[in-house]
């Protein structure tokens, strides 16, 4: 059998492994000026007049919801078609994730569903760029306006990815919301193993995330490693330990430095993909016309009639990994009994999980193993 294609795969060299080292035998492998000097490329790589480096980004929207007041009894409209992590950075806060449906085309939010979740409990509204497609910010936004609430992107999956606002294309991470949370998990175009980013155009936010991301402590480590005179920290409120290590950002920097090449490569391979499966009964993505993916992922919605298993089953026979269309929180054991949710229809997004499949793309991906992809789809006959 030919080599196995995987659904992903990091591109990480010498560089990055020279980068881990000079961390490593700088002596100082935790969160220190490797991180800064990620935190300030990344910011001006998207544009955001702050960046704070994290563990993941699931700490990262934790961090995000308690900066804007997120508590205990509130409500955040967001979608259960997305990873886990979404909703449960709000249930960390003790406040219920409330979920609307999905755009079929985008994989996104659908934004004029939000109007009528709001409640006199709902504190923020939580829209994800999924799987690197811009989700409609302009819209969402109008809404979020209208009732005074913040808006928080999940961009974990949009590194790179644009969105065209004024006439200008901008980066996913340059806030048009209040704050902006990144994934490096290995599946991302940009990894540090895994990590994560906020972004914000405000000072008071970007305090808060210094602050809660370790332990709360008054003074940074830093700063008292560097001091002349004896420093005694204080913790005056409750924090985490949600620290990147400098060994991370070193290698995040030398990523970050490659991801011009990597969002190249990926809309090559994507437009591959999209010319030729057009036409062959495969629902394809779209992509709005004041938004450019990064191609994070590169899902399609399968022909009537075909089971979703038996599809990925027939691929991994042929030494092809896929998976299933992204998933849906209310439908998982934890959500199910509607305690720590809420909910209506939300058709869109369960067909999405149900019908649809991820295709392997990634940077070091050849046209042989792409064709090798295209021809197992357009060679699927269901039921045998």
């Amino acid at each position: 059998m030919p080599e196995a294609i995987p659904v992903a795969k990091p591109l990480l060299g010498e560089e990055e492994a020279e980068a881990a080292r000079r961390a490593i035998l700088s002596g100082w492998v935790t969160q220190g000026p490797e991180v800064a000097a990620f935190e300030a490329e990344f910011r001006a790589a998207v544009g955001a007049a702050h960046a704070c480096a994290v563990s993941n980004c699931t700490t990262a929207l934790h961090l995000a919801m308690l900066a804007v007041g997120v508590g205990a009894g509130d409500e955040v409209i967001t979608v259960s078609h997305s990873f886990i992590a979404t909703a449960t950075c709000i249930r960390y806060c003790g406040a219920i994730p409330v979920f609307i449906d999905i755009q079929p085309d985008t994989f996104n939010l659908d934004p004029q569903l939000i109007e009528a979740a709001i409640s006199p409990r709902t504190k923020a509204i939580l829209c994800v760029h999924q799987m690197g497609m811009p989700c409609d910010l302009a819209s969402v936004l109008a809404v979020a306006e209208r009732h005074g609430l913040p808006v928080i992107e999940d961009a974990a999956c949009a590194i790179g990815s644009e969105i065209r606002w004024n006439g200008n294309w901008e980066k996913i991470g340059k806030p048009r919301g209040d704050i902006a949370c990144f994934s490096f998990h290995p599946r991302k175009l940009v990894t540090t193993g895994d990590g994560g980013m906020l972004t914000t155009n405000d000072a008071h936010y970007d305090r808060r995330f210094r602050l809660l991301r370790q332990h709360a402590m008054n003074v940074s480590d830093v700063a008292r490693h560097s001091a002349q005179q004896v420093v005694f920290e204080s913790y005056d409120e409750i924090g985490y330990n949600y620290r990147m290590t400098d060994i991370q950002a070193a290698v995040g920097r030398v990523q970050l430095e490659r991801l011009g090449a990597i969002i190249e490569r990926r809309r090559f391979l994507a437009q591959r993909y999209c010319d030729r499966l057009a036409g062959s009964g495969f629902g394809l993505p779209v992509e709005p016309e004041w938004a450019r993916s990064n191609w994070q992922s590169f899902c399609v919605r399968l022909p009537d009639g075909w089971d979703q298993s038996e599809v990925m089953q027939s691929l991994l026979a042929l030494g092809i990994a896929t998976r299933r269309g992204i998933m849906c929180a209310h439908l998982e054991p934890a959500y199910a009994d509607g305690a720590a949710a809420k909910w209506g229809a939300l058709p869109e997004g369960e067909c999405a999980q149900k019908r649809s499949i991820i295709l392997p793309l990634f940077h070091s991906m050849t046209g042989e193993q792409q064709d090798r992809v295209i021809e197992a789809l357009l060679g699927f006959r269901p039921g045998i």
